[in-house]
């Protein structure tokens, strides 16, 4: 309980900051963001267009995991996913604040799980997420992008967004592992302590899910004979 408030509070707190506490939105946002969208990507910092294709394939990661996990939660989780790819944290965390603890998976896999539980899609989600980085930390301006930081409530917002995606996988990491059978502590830290590669990473090499019948039929009784 004590951990669903918190995450309750962060929601509301991240909300307040981003549209009261954050630096004010900049005049050209709009096209920043269009191009940004439409791949006009002359004149932006590469270290811009890296965070926010980022902001992309963390979406991504979590889908990965909780398309999984709703499967046994009294709510929904493919809106809280979809609502991710477009607000990041902002759609997430209630889903995090409501949900309940669940290590374990029954039943038979659908399409959709066995495509997010699939190795192809998890190398997939982790090649893209190196390449950007890498991308970004190699030819972005960062100088620059402390600067745009500091300016711009559309970057300053989106910057803090993908470190709290980053913190709060934790929160879903742990059942994940479990239903896997992973009881390694080692990896559960790993994962969690290394920004983006120790998720995307995860997501690579982790086993795949083993369906499991939700309910097992009992044995038959045969009916007594008579001599």
């Amino acid at each position: 309980m004590a951990q669903k408030i918190a995450l309750g509070l962060l929601w509301i707190g991240f909300i307040s900051y981003a549209f009261l506490l954050a630096p004010p939105e900049q005049p050209d946002t709009a096209i920043l963001i269009q191009n940004l969208i439409n791949g006009k990507l002359d004149g932006i910092n590469p270290a811009i267009i890296a965070l926010f294709n980022l902001m992309g394939i963390w979406p991504a990661i979590y889908s990965s995991v909780l398309f999984i996990d709703g499967r046994m939660q009294k709510i929904w989780a493919w809106p809280f996913a979809l609502g991710s790819f477009v607000v990041g944290a902002f759609a997430l965390l209630p889903y995090l604040a409501l949900r309940s603890p669940n290590p374990e998976f029954t039943g038979k896999k659908t399409l959709l799980i066995k495509l997010v539980d699939s190795r192809l899609a998890g190398i997939a989600i982790a090649f893209a997420a190196f390449s950007l980085a890498i991308y970004g930390l190699r030819f972005g301006d960062w100088s620059n992008f402390l600067q745009q930081w500091q300016t711009s409530r559309f970057i300053h917002v989106m910057g803090i967004d993908f470190c709290l995606l980053w913190l709060l996988f934790c929160t879903v990491l742990g059942d994940d592992m479990a239903r896997r059978g992973l009881k390694n502590p080692l990896i559960f830290w790993a994962v969690t302590l290394t920004p983006l590669f120790g998720a995307a990473t995860y997501l690579a090499l982790r086993p795949r899910l083993i369906e499991i019948p939700s309910e097992v039929p009992s044995p038959e009784v045969s009916a007594p004979t008579s001599r």
